[in-house]
């Protein structure tokens, strides 16, 4: 079995370019850092680094080691702070699965009740829709489409339907428009803000080809505050939920979307156990009390 505290060393070396850099980092002697490399060569059976110059370059087989090890390392830290949690009596932990836009809606105030309520909790929140991790949370915020397999081991909840806007520069010629038709927007410059194969990107797709065509991305930015800021540019128009169009600058103005409007629809996955989790129960039904609620959103309608 590799020592963790061996791979963290080793990390840190192929991350800083040196043995004393990451000597310097990991408050060690540069010959502790080598007599690590050294043990770790030996455990793993591979030649780690090879001399280049005056230094040393990690070969191939080392930076496979440096990559693969990431979510190991990633998993081990997080079993570190359960133990920090338990030592110094903090009473759990809530991991809590996301997307930006609710991230950025939803989820600094209600953390803020959560742990206002419950001060001993460590709550976790991970960028599920973007994350390498290999994650099990404890509640999963997500947009299902219909076809969508129930995760096995959660429950689902329903939170939202959020329709998507077409968000465009203040001096478009829509702009004074209240609404449009999404076949209207057919021969416009699009700017993506989505991943393609997303549950998001499928489903204005899917609302397009409704309307009888397909959207021309010019643009790829793959996440929708990057997307508004391109729009402000002039660069082109781009349609996205209205959770994600909350917040906007001057510059672009956002209108209602008909003839269909695209739907995403927002739910959350709850973990089930076999055992009690007061947290998670908890921040469930804040988010259900906040959308059966959406004044208390805070948001403008459109």
């Amino acid at each position: 079995m590799l020592d963790p505290h061996r791979l963290r060393v080793f990390r840190a070396v192929v991350s800083s370019g040196s043995v004393q850099a990451a000597a310097d980092n990991l408050g060690l002697t540069s010959s502790a850092v080598s007599q690590h490399l050294s043990a770790l060569a030996r455990e793993t059976g591979l030649t780690l680094f090879q001399r280049q110059g005056r230094g040393i370059s990690p070969t191939p087989a080392g930076l496979g080691l440096a990559a693969q090890s990431e979510e190991a390392m990633s998993q081990w830290d997080r079993l570190d702070s359960v133990v920090a949690d338990l030592r110094e009596g903090r009473s759990g932990r809530l991991t809590v699965g996301y997307f930006s836009s609710a991230g950025s809606a939803w989820m600094p105030a209600l953390v803020k009740r959560l742990t206002a309520e419950m001060p001993d909790l460590t709550v976790d929140l991970v960028l599920t829709e973007v994350t390498n991790r290999s994650v099990t949370p404890d509640i999963d915020i997500v947009t299902l489409l219909p076809e969508t397999p129930e995760r096995p081991g959660y429950r689902r909840e329903a939170l939202a339907s959020d329709p998507y806007v077409a968000v465009v520069p203040r001096d478009h010629e829509l702009a004074s428009q209240r609404s449009v038709p999404l076949a209207d927007l057919r021969g416009e410059t699009w700017v993506s803000n989505d991943l393609v194969g997303n549950p998001g990107h499928r489903i204005l797709v899917q609302a397009c080809a409704a309307a009888g065509f397909t959207p021309r991305f010019t643009v790829q930015a793959q996440e929708q505050y990057s997307a508004i800021q391109f729009v402000a540019a002039g660069v082109g128009i781009s349609v996205m939920p209205r959770l994600a169009a909350r917040a906007l600058p001057a510059e672009v103005v956002r209108l209602r979307i008909t003839d269909p409007t695209p739907v995403r629809e927002i739910s959350a996955l709850v973990r089930q156990t076999g055992r009690p989790n007061p947290a998670a129960e908890r921040l469930l039904e804040m988010l259900l009390d906040l959308n059966t609620h959406p004044a208390r959103r805070g948001r403008p309608g459109v």
